[in-house]
């Protein structure tokens, strides 16, 4: 924006410059005083020049324009020409001196370029010289008029800055409040989880504690093993939720990150002992995956093992993990049992949770019976870097 200031100073200085110096080349007093014409027009355009200094200098280079003015005036009127220099340079400086000067320098430099004007009408030989009528009007017209748009505009720049640095603070108060507001119901949702879900994980664990210690000395061993896998399910789920719980708060610590791919052995380690045999096949050069990618897909694996626990022949399942140049792809089949469970209507939700995740990192997800109807699919593609 400076740069751009800068260069339409430039290019306003030039003009003015121009324009001034072919007026006084017009008017013929080069043929009767060349060399005091030149160095007027010298100083002409280089007080033009001036117009492109930084705003500091108006006051001065005000000054300048006025007696470049008050010596083309006198040039003229000496060689006996009638009318008097129309100086744009002067007009620009006026405006200048509005927009950038304030207070009491702002109207002297004000008033001392309206003298100039006026000086210039009375040493001319034209009509308004000898009229104040006219001179009156064509000294406002020319040295206070320019002052009045600069200041106007200066005002006008001030009031917009003023408005936009509102509607910034505005948006920061706003985003502040939203932010905190955020961060209240997550401190809200934290304590319930904590004071509902938590509790109630927490006594499912020591109960099926307790009931296999009781049960340790009978010969069902199957009753046994279903409970020492409730109460390993209840010990992850409660490790999972102090996770997400810390999350919640806003705490994040290394020793408490949240799970990848590396943690999946131990989820498979957790569903074998639910009861259902995992056959896992990895494939392809493995790579480490994008923090938020890497909790994604262990999700989604967690996700598709409890679906095939719930929904299939609870007995077997194949896990696939492929490692693609540009993408990873999983992939889980599971039979499809005889009489369908009765925990089947809860199948949409599982799968619209996979593919919620998926979505978000730009993947693809397939599901549905093979060919046979026998075995239920569910396959999932996502780019490696997506976010």
């Amino acid at each position: 924006m400076s740069r751009s200031l800068a260069r339409q100073s430039l290019v306003v200085a030039a003009v003015a410059a121009l324009i001034d110096a072919v007026g006084l080349g017009l008017c013929g007093v080069f043929a009767v005083a060349p060399w005091q014409a030149g160095a007027v027009m010298a100083g002409i355009v280089v007080g033009d020049l001036a117009l492109a200094a930084p705003p500091r200098t108006a006051g001065v280079v005000a000054v300048a324009q006025v007696v470049v003015r008050l010596a083309a005036a006198w040039l003229l009127h000496r060689h006996g020409f009638d009318g008097q220099f129309a100086g744009v340079g002067l007009l620009v400086a006026g405006y200048r001196t509005g927009a950038w000067l304030s207070g009491p320098k702002s109207v002297s430099t004000m008033l001392l370029l309206c003298g100039g004007v006026a000086t210039s009408h009375l040493l001319s030989r034209d009509h308004a010289g000898h009229d104040w009528r006219l001179i009156v009007p064509s000294t406002v017209a020319a040295g206070c008029v320019p002052w009045l748009v600069g200041r106007y505009t200066a005002a006008r720049g001030a009031y917009i800055a003023d408005l936009e640095q509102r509607e910034r603070l505005r948006r920061q108060e706003h985003q502040v409040a939203l932010e905190r507001a955020v961060t209240e119901e997550r401190a809200a949702i934290a304590r319930d989880l904590h004071d509902v879900i938590s509790h109630h994980v927490s006594a499912i664990g020591i109960h099926a504690g307790a009931a296999r210690m009781a049960m340790a000395d009978t010969t069902n061993g199957a009753a046994t093993r279903s409970l020492a896998a409730v109460e390993s399910s209840s010990r992850a789920a409660m490790v999972d939720l102090r996770r997400q719980l810390d999350l919640l708060h806003g705490r994040d610590d290394a020793g408490q990150r949240q799970p990848g791919l590396v943690d999946i052995d131990g989820l498979i380690e957790h569903v074998r002992a639910a009861g259902l045999t995992v056959e896992v096949a990895v494939r392809g050069s493995v790579v480490e995956l994008p923090e938020s990618l890497d909790v994604t897909v262990y999700r989604i694996v967690q996700e598709m093992l409890t679906n095939a626990l719930r929904h299939g022949d609870g007995a077997h399942a194949r896990l696939a993990v492929v490692y693609q140049p540009n993408r990873v792809v999983i992939r889980a089949t599971n039979p499809i049992p005889p009489v369908p469970n009765s925990s089947d209507t809860a199948v949409p939700r599982g799968l619209g949770g996979i593919r919620r995740r998926t979505e978000l990192f730009d993947g693809a997800l397939d599901y549905g019976p093979d060919s046979s109807g026998t075995s239920w699919h569910t396959t999932v593609s996502v780019p490696i870097g997506g976010s």
